[in-house]
């Protein structure tokens, strides 16, 4: 992607952008069946940037048919792998060409920064579909140990039609993370994007079609969760449910499940991860630049974020001191201005929670503000607080700009403040002590351990979590391919007749 562009020209693109306003099902737009639309907005302004088709059980009925009969005729499902493969490598190629469109549209629909959608969100959706299709027809199938007069073949198959539920922190990028190994398994699919934040789904599905998916293949549904993500959970033709998103919606796919065919289900949900600084971090300014990275991109919306600062106390007065010096080189402001690092959050629904925490205690002098603490408008300031223990705002998740820090006394009373949380999905520990990192990182409860790092590895590794953070599969590397897949095995009987006979 080139250099980034002026706040001007960008607002110029906003201003010439058309938006889809749709639901994509069976190859073409079309309007829910209700004839409802639902608004959504530009969380930076409040202005209404459309309206968008509000679908219902109805709609979810008619996608999942038009999906089964793809999947069962085999114009994807079936295709050879090599065909698969170029199509998406194609719908890459369409990504790339109308990169700068999604990320103002990504930018208009979600708060998210222009600097964030440019450098992060759509060069990493490219990277990812154009990984996964790369690795179609790298995926071999086994052979098992068996005796003389038999073969044993494992191998995968499309799981069939799957439904794809989104979160609306990174839209366009836990797209990719699904529809990457759900398209190259063979699959058939139906998206269901966040209702805060459907336009970019809808767009690339428009730009799929171009690519040469078949019709029927890769549906969006925009509506809300009781009207399409419970119809979809509920589904008796839905093989599998990929979901990210809330804790509390996790638990609800699970009994739909139950309360249906079993479908497969995969969760990635919340996290209130430690960021663990121990008193022999090398580096500290580079230590604060990762825990500020950690705690603020994205405003905090991020469910891999580094909420809790787990710091030593013999390091701590100097790791703040330059943790506040990094904070400032995150200023907050218009998404559509390239140097601000920090933008509006999703929703009033959604500012109004992050606010509840940083009024929670005031009164009672339950937490003391190091930084931040102001907000206005949907923007939130990047915020550090000290906290009890037992504060809400270091247990719960805040899912906002909200960094909460806790002192401890030593390497071990660090490890037990890291794992005394209900969830496990990411962590990182900073010290110069190999020994330490190591041990630190398989005591710590987490699906993603990063060592002197904030991060999430990368395209090539597994990502999801332990405990309340999610279970049942993995998002990235090779490991996600097995949501979208089921394994067979075909025995294979070599024993001569004639011998039989004789014998």
């Amino acid at each position: 992607m080139s250099d980034l562009l002026t706040t001007e020209e960008y607002k110029a693109i906003a201003a010439g952008l058309s938006f889809p306003t749709q639901a994509f099902i069976d190859g073409t737009f079309r309007p829910a069946q209700s004839g409802k639309t639902f608004d959504t907005v530009n969380p930076a302004t409040g202005a209404v940037l459309a309206q968008v088709a509000a679908c219902d059980a109805a709609d979810v009925d008619f996608a999942v048919e038009k999906a089964r009969d793809a999947f069962e005729d085999g114009r994807w499902s079936r295709l050879h792998p090599r065909e698969r493969k170029e199509v998406l490598i194609r719908l890459a190629k369409l990504l790339k060409r109308n990169a700068r469109e999604l990320a103002v549209l990504e930018s208009l629909d979600s708060g998210k920064t222009i600097y964030d959608c440019e450098t992060v969100d759509v060069p990493e959706t490219i990277h990812c579909l154009t990984w996964h299709a790369e690795l179609i027809d790298k995926i071999y199938d086994q052979v098992a140990p068996a005796s003389d007069n038999h073969i044993a073949m494992v191998v995968r198959e499309p799981v069939g039609v799957v439904g794809l539920v989104l979160p609306w922190n990174f839209p366009l990028l836990m797209l990719a993370w699904k529809i990457g190994p759900a398209l190259a398994a063979g699959c058939s699919i139906i998206v269901k994007p966040a209702m805060e934040t459907p336009l970019t789904a809808l767009r690339v599905a428009e730009l799929a079609m171009e690519a040469g998916v078949p019709a029927g293949v890769f549906n969006v549904l925009p509506g809300g969760g009781a009207e399409v993500g419970e119809p979809i959970g509920r589904h008796m033709d839905i093989d599998a449910v990929s979901f990210t998103g809330s804790t509390a919606t996790g638990r609800r796919f699970l009994r739909y499940a139950a309360e249906s065919n079993l479908k497969e289900v995969t969760l990635e949900m919340g996290g209130k991860n430690p960021a663990v600084v121990l008193d022999d971090a090398e580096n500290l300014d580079r230590v604060a630049a990762h825990i500020v990275n950690g705690a603020f991109w994205n405003m905090g919306e991020n469910c891999s974020a580094s909420s809790r600062l787990i710091v030593q106390k013999g390091v701590k007065d100097e790791l703040l001191t330059r943790i506040l010096a990094h904070a400032r080189e995150w200023p907050m402001g218009d998404p559509l201005d390239p140097v601000n690092r920090v933008g509006a959050l999703v929703s009033k629904a959604h500012y109004d929670k992050v606010c509840s925490y940083l009024d929670a205690d005031k009164t009672t002098g339950g937490h003391k503000v190091i930084l931040g603490g102001k907000a206005d408008g949907g923007f939130v300031e990047p915020t550090i607080l000290e906290v009890a223990r037992d504060a809400k705002q270091a247990r719960e998740e805040i899912f906002g700009p909200v960094l909460s820090v806790l002192t401890v006394d030593g390497f071990d009373e660090a490890i037990q403040l890291a794992n005394d949380t209900e969830y496990g999905l990411a962590a990182s520990i900073f010290t110069a002590n190999v020994k330490r990192a190591i041990r630190g990182a398989r005591a710590i409860r987490a699906g993603t351990v990063t060592v002197n790092s904030f991060g999430e590895g990368d395209i090539s590794t597994p990502f999801g979590g332990f405990k309340q953070s999610g279970f049942g599969g993995r998002d990235n590397g090779i490991h996600a391919h097995d949501q979208y897949t089921q394994l067979k095995t075909i025995w294979i009987d070599l024993a001569d007749d004639r011998d039989e006979a004789v014998a």
